[in-house]
């Protein structure tokens, strides 16, 4: 039995259909995968627009805070710039009203110190208009040459160092005869940190240098008064004991003038008449004249009065030449401190003492006041004014004999003592007198102050001035009324070079 074979050329239906229905679903497959993909891509593309909307919201929050944050800045720093603006007119205001109103003087120069701006008082100073009269000129147009180039040399130093000239007290001179005296201090003007010129603000000082002179001259018045008053009572002094001395002349002029006065010289006259008249009966009358009798006895008497006389004269004269030789030593010691004043010479110290106590000895003896001395045993050597210290010296041992003898007691004592400590004299002057109180302490030394009635106060203060001049001190110090008191004199071994 035959079987049919299909043909493999032949079209098969089924096959054919299965193909189209197979095609037409990968045609469907691919459609659905687009379609799939744009919806994707779709979602994605949603989902991309939320991120950038929200990213451009908080973007736009930020930028936001950002622009308030700014804006609060800007407005803190237009307060603050209104706020400097007010105070930058306030200040120029102020300035202004500095420049236009104040007596110093103010100026600012360029670096080729020419005047840039100046206080009204400058331009009063140089009869000046305006500013414009003065900005662009130098000083050299004002003051004088010297002037002129002592100020530019100040300001070129200043500008190559940077460093200001502080309190710097001139003679201003102008061209016109005028001058003052100022008190400068010149600076750099400085814009940031470099400098564009100088600046200087001057106070006038004519007037406090017209009265420092009239001071000064006052002061040289005064120190010379208390020199002289000083000098006076050394003279005082010296006149006291030449006093003292004149009372012993005039003594023994007295004594030797009532001597001669009633001498018996005048009775050899008559026993001369005497013997005279009976020359020629010489010898019967001196052995048989009861007047006669008694001649040898009444020559033996004459000869013995008459030698008691000359005795009695040459003791008195002896004294009187004594006493003239010892004013003539006091006068001769007098001139010898006086003859060299302001001139410095090597002196003992010891010898200087002596000489001052000698000075004020018979005002010591007449007042009952014992002098101990405590003087150093080697020599004290000094250079020095020789008559401002003996000055000193006599000083003290015056005002401690005053001191002694105001207090009335019966054991008045002075003691004067010198010693050496370092490079120092030390000359004390101890008294056990009416003593200093606590508030006379203080002004002791003070020109015209005394506690004596008949005192000047011119003595210690004048005393006190000559030490200071010497190079050394005087001071003072005692435990209260009654007590005594002590000065001590400081004095350098090396005077100080004038």
């Amino acid at each position: 039995m035959a079987t049919d074979v299909p043909d493999p050329g032949a079209a098969n239906p089924a096959v054919e259909e299965l193909r189209a229905r197979l095609l037409a679903a990968e045609q469907a497959l691919r459609a659905r995968d687009k379609t799939i993909a744009a919806l994707v891509q779709r979602e994605r593309d949603r989902a991309n627009n939320r991120h950038s909307a929200y990213r451009m919201i908080e973007e736009n929050a930020e930028l936001q805070h950002v622009v308030e944050r700014k804006t609060l800045e800007l407005e803190v720093q237009n307060r603050k710039l209104e706020r400097a603006s007010n105070e930058l007119r306030q200040s120029n205001a102020l300035w202004e009203v500095l420049m236009e109103n104040s007596p110093t003087y103010i100026a600012f120069k360029d670096r080729r110190s020419r005047f840039v701006r100046c206080s009204r008082s400058v331009l009063a100073a140089l009869n000046l208009p305006d500013l414009k009269a003065l900005r662009g000129k130098t000083d050299g147009d004002f003051f004088t040459e010297a002037f002129a180039r002592e100020t530019a040399r100040d300001e070129a130093e200043i500008i190559r160092t940077g460093r200001p000239i502080v309190g710097k007290i001139e003679k201003v001179e102008y061209r016109d005869g005028r001058h003052l005296w100022a008190l400068t201090t010149k600076m750099p003007w400085r814009n940031h940190a470099r400098i564009i010129g100088t600046f200087m603000v001057a106070t006038d000082l004519t007037a406090i240098k017209t009265a420092e002179a009239r001071l000064e001259a006052t002061n040289k018045r005064l120190v010379q008064a208390s020199r002289l008053a000083g000098m006076a009572e050394v003279a005082t002094n010296v006149l006291h004991n030449v006093g003292n001395v004149l009372n012993s002349v005039n003594v023994s002029a007295t004594l030797i003038s009532d001597t001669i006065r009633q001498t018996k010289v005048h009775n050899l006259a008559k026993l001369a008449t005497l013997l005279e008249t009976h020359q020629s009966d010489l010898a019967s009358f001196l052995t048989n004249d009861p007047r006669g009798r008694v001649v040898p006895a009444y020559v033996r008497s004459l000869a013995t009065s008459l030698t008691e006389e000359h005795q009695g004269l040459l003791t008195e004269l002896g004294h009187l030449r004594k006493n003239i030789e010892h004013i003539k030593d006091i006068v001769a010691m007098q001139q010898r401190h006086a003859r060299f004043s302001g001139l410095e010479e090597l002196v003992c110290v010891q010898d200087l003492i002596e000489d001052a106590i000698q000075m004020n000895a018979d005002s010591l003896m007449r007042h009952g006041v014992a002098l101990v001395r405590r003087l150093d045993r080697d020599q004290l050597h000094l250079t020095v004014e020789k008559n401002k210290l003996i000055q000193i010296l006599v000083n003290l041992l015056s005002n401690a004999r005053h001191a002694c003898s105001d207090s009335g007691r019966p054991d008045k004592e002075v003691v004067v003592a010198c010693s050496r400590a370092g490079d120092d004299i030390l000359i004390e002057v101890t008294d056990n007198g009416v003593g200093i109180s606590a508030d006379h302490l203080v002004q002791i030394f003070a020109h015209g102050f005394t506690t004596r009635k008949e005192g000047h106060g011119f003595g210690l203060h004048s005393s006190a001035l000559a030490a200071k001049e010497l190079g050394g001190s005087l001071t003072v110090r005692s435990d209260g009324p009654g007590k005594g008191a002590s000065f001590l004199l400081r004095v350098p071994v090396r005077q100080p070079q004038a």
